[in-house]
Order: C-alpha cells, then structure tokens, then sequence
C-alpha cells in the first residue's frame, strides 16, 4: 500500500498522483453512488398514475419549503410491502437458493477444466484461454436463444437421444429450473475458470514434488497443498457467478417456466408490467444491501487476518 507521507518521486506531481486515485473515486460517483440516491429516493415515494409515476418530487425552485415538503412525504411503506407480500419473500429465497445451486454447479465443472489448463504444456494454454473467452465474442441473448433450441421437446438434444434410441419419449427440459440451471452454469463458466485458472497457474509445483518425498499420495496432496492455495481463486470466482446469478432476468425468463420465481423477473415485473417505480426501486436496494454487506463483512475478516499476522 503507498504510503501517502512518502515522498513524492523525482519529476513526478503530487497532483498527478492524487488525480489518478481520484478517477476510479470519480467513477464509482458519477456512475455508481449518483444513481443508487436516486433509486433510493424513489424507494421512499408513493405510487401515483402520472409522470413520473411516482411522488413526491423535489422542487427546488420552492426554496427549503420544498426540501421540507419532499422530506415530509418519504416513508418507509414499500419496504413493508417486501417483508409482507410472501410474492417478494420468495422471490429473494428463490433467487438465492438458485444462485447457490448454480455457482456450486458451476465451480465442480469449472475447477476441473483450471485445473487441466494450469497442468496443460505453456504452448497451449493460450489457446485454451482462448476457447474459454469465446463464449464473450457473441452476445448472451442469442447464447440463452440457442439453448432454447437445445433444450426444447423438439430440439437437438432429444433429437439425439430419440435417434440413439437412449430415451422413448423427448425430456421436458425447457420452463423448469434445471434449464435455468444449465443456462446460468454455462453463461457465467468463464467467470469460475478465469480466476481458479490464474491461481491454480501459479501454484509452486516444488510443494508437490516434496510433498510426494515425504510420502504424501497424489489425491492427499491435492486437498492439503493445492485446494487451499487455490482459495482466492475459488473465492473470487464464486462471487463472480453468485452476484449476478441472484439477479440474473434473461436466463430465468426465456429458459424458466412461469412458475420460476426470480427477484430479476418480480423486479421487471413491477417496473415495467405494474409501473410501480417505488416498490421495484426498494427491491433493486434491498438486493443490494443482500449481496453488499456479506462482501464488506468477508472483506473486513480479511483485513483483520492481514493485519493480525501482520
């Protein structure tokens, strides 16, 4: 960490260094906090049938009489319809007990293939990256499209399987979970594999070889010499899968069934559908504040077990 004391390199501006840190503050500002307010703000509104749908609006132009008249109208009330609507409770467990399942899924497919890349010779594996990125080359719309295709009664799939004589009767795949499952697993595998690939890439293989002197066989070394050291990998791609999957809209509509409960779709739904802007506005912030602070508490462990060996 630069100490900010330090002094300042020859020829380089104090201001210059402080610019740059302030970018990516800057960034987060405008494009992150900036709209998260606003959100807020709505999600403390009411419903009303106008433009926009929602009050009450602030109006400057009535000075600190129309900062205390928007200040009076705030309330707590769509919050309460979350935790008394059991629509909106199942919503959330139904997405978490999903994304669970799905980035479980997803790390038992994906650490093989790291860890098969991480061992392959050096002139392969940018090729093997390469096939592991080619996925992002083509949007994710017509990717989750194609499973449809797949998956479908009348698709590849039971295509194949009637045709090697496997199955009698097509496989009902499609608007159950288990396609979202498949579609999930498979969009968001590089984001597992990417990061399991660069811890696994930079294991010490010396700790094997001297682990296999003292006696130690191959699968016992793997659990106590690899798996642990391969954590943070393991650790970053799990939140990678897991964020997003919790609110993920277009896998759970096009490859889920109606009966497929997602807070991405209850959220939509209310947006677009019931044009209730506050109601969706205190959904999107309490599934921030869902996904948030497990992270800020896992990141302020950490620092903890930094500091306290440090």
């Amino acid at each position: 960490m630069t100490d900010a004391s330090a002094p300042t390199p020859a020829g380089a501006s104090p201001w210059g260094r402080r610019l740059v840190i302030a970018i990516p503050y800057l960034w987060l500002l405008v494009f992150f906090l900036a709209p998260f307010f606003i959100v807020l703000k709505i999600s403390f509104s009411d419903t009303v049938i106008a433009q926009p749908p929602y009050t009450p609006l602030l109006d400057l132009a009535q000075g600190w009489q129309g900062i205390k008249d928007w200040w009076a109208g705030l309330d707590a009330e769509n919050y309460g319809i979350l935790f008394e609507d059991e629509l909106y409770v199942a919503s959330y467990v139904s997405s978490l007990r999903i994304a669970t399942i799905a980035t479980l899924l997803t790390l038992l497919i994906a650490y093989p293939m790291a860890y098969g890349m991480a061992r392959a010779p050096k002139g392969w594996r940018p090729m093997l990256l390469m096939a592991v990125i080619l996925p992002f080359w083509t949007s994710l719309l017509i990717r989750v499209y194609a499973w449809i295709g797949i998956l479908s009664p009348e698709g590849l799939l039971n295509a194949f399987l009637l045709g090697t004589g496997i199955i009698s009767e097509p496989l009902y795949i499609m608007n159950t979970e288990t396609a979202v499952f498949i579609g999930i697993v498979y969009s968001y595998l590089p984001f597992m594999v990417l990061p399991l690939y660069a811890s696994l890439e930079k294991l010490d293989d010396t700790l094997l070889e001297a682990a296999a002197d003292l006696g130690s066989p191959p699968w016992k070394a793997f659990w106590q010499i690899t798996v642990p050291l391969s954590l943070p990998g393991v650790i970053a791609g799990c939140f990678l899968v897991f964020i997003p999957a919790v609110g993920e809209f277009v896998i759970p509509d096009l490859l889920g069934g109606s009966e497929t409960l997602m807070i991405g779709k209850t959220l939509y739904n209310e947006f677009f559908m019931n044009r209730d802007w506050p109601v969706s506005s205190a959904i999107a912030v309490l599934l921030l504040l869902v996904l948030v602070l497990p992270i800020a508490i896992y990141n302020n462990v950490q620092a903890r077990e930094v500091g306290a060996k440090t």
